[in-house]
């Protein structure tokens, strides 16, 4: 193929991670290329190799050798998804950030689409696979039951969280941090962030080469996220309100216990011996000051993470009217 010169900052950056792809990825990235020949915009496209066994990171150099747009990341073993996404983040150069699966189940054509959309004034547009190719039992049911799960708990409504297919306005991503197997909650993140998020139908096409990595196990990876991101939006700047309530029905608790026992003592003459509420008073008159001194200390950390960074509990999309006021 012919090469092209990179714009030094490109408007798009395409990053898809890599695990044991061989098959996949030269057609993979015909298909790209044609769909950004079509595009007519300046574009890369990084490939981050997360660990692959097979020949992937071989094929990964020789087609970066044949097309200057093209950037390879090995990662040094498997680290999942969610960090080879967030490898790609890091690296991207672009004005627009589009992850997008390798496996050729995703198709580049849907970009222009998704532009089409950020172009309406979204900030994050989501691809919605409305005709997976994927069997019902094992993979779209579940799907569908998480994706109305996640859209409950999280408070944007998606239909389809799982597809890697995606575009962001590059300063939604800013100051986005992934964990665990949260890459596919970052359109959570970025409405936390005050970012317009919407779907549109995207194509999705069976497997044909390779193997899929996903299993049963990432559910449970998802329900604990899941857990992680509704702390985190609902007490993420006060942490005293969760622990301080779960003390404080630990600490009401003990004195009803405790009360309870007094009255079969002194009422109906009933031993402290020969009740256990005595011991229930107390273990959870202790497990309510834990809960206590545990959201003081989450209090504390929060304040660090602020203040040590300099970091603002809120985000500003725009300034207007501020001219050259040094505080702006």
């Amino acid at each position: 193929m012919t090469k092209e010169v990179l714009n030094s900052e490109p408007r798009l950056s395409l990053f898809l991670p890599v695990l044991n792809e061989e098959d996949n990825l030269r057609p993979m990235h015909a298909r790209i290329t044609e769909a950004l020949a079509e595009l007519g915009e300046s574009a890369e496209v990084i490939y981050v190799d997360d660990g692959s066994t097979d020949s992937s990171l071989k094929i990964l150099r020789e087609i970066a050798a044949a097309d200057d747009r093209v950037r390879v990341i090995s990662l040094r073993r498997n680290y999942g998804q969610t960090a080879a996404m967030s490898a790609g983040i890091d690296a991207a150069r672009g004005e627009i950030l589009i992850p997008m699966d390798a496996d050729l189940q995703n198709d580049p054509k849907d970009i222009v689409r998704l532009l089409e959309k950020l172009d309406e004034g979204f900030d994050v547009v989501s691809g919605w696979r409305k005709n997976r190719q994927d069997k019902f039992v094992s993979r779209k049911l579940p799907s569908k039951i998480a994706n109305k799960i996640i859209s409950w708990i999280g408070g944007v409504p998606l239909h389809d969280y799982g597809c890697s297919l995606k575009a962001y306005k590059r300063d939604v991503l800013q100051d986005v941090k992934l964990y665990g197997e949260m890459h596919r909650f970052i359109p959570i993140y970025a409405s936390w962030a005050g970012a317009r998020v919407t779907e549109i139908p995207v194509d999705h096409h069976a497997r044909t080469m390779g193997k899929s990595k996903y299993g049963i196990s990432r559910t449970i990876k998802v329900v604990f996220d899941l857990m992680t991101i509704k702390f985190m939006a609902e007490y993420h700047t006060k942490p005293i309100y969760v622990f301080g309530g779960f003390g404080a029905i630990s600490f009401l608790l003990s004195m009803v216990a405790g009360l309870w026992a007094f009255y079969l003592k002194f009422v109906n003459d009933v031993s402290f011996i020969l009740t256990p509420l005595p011991v229930i008073a107390i273990v959870l008159l202790a497990i309510s000051m834990q809960f206590f001194l545990m959201g003081l200390l989450a209090e504390m950390l929060v304040r660090t993470y602020h203040e040590s960074q300099d970091k603002s509990i809120y985000a500003v999309r725009e300034k207007i009217g501020f001219g050259s006021d040094p505080r702006a």
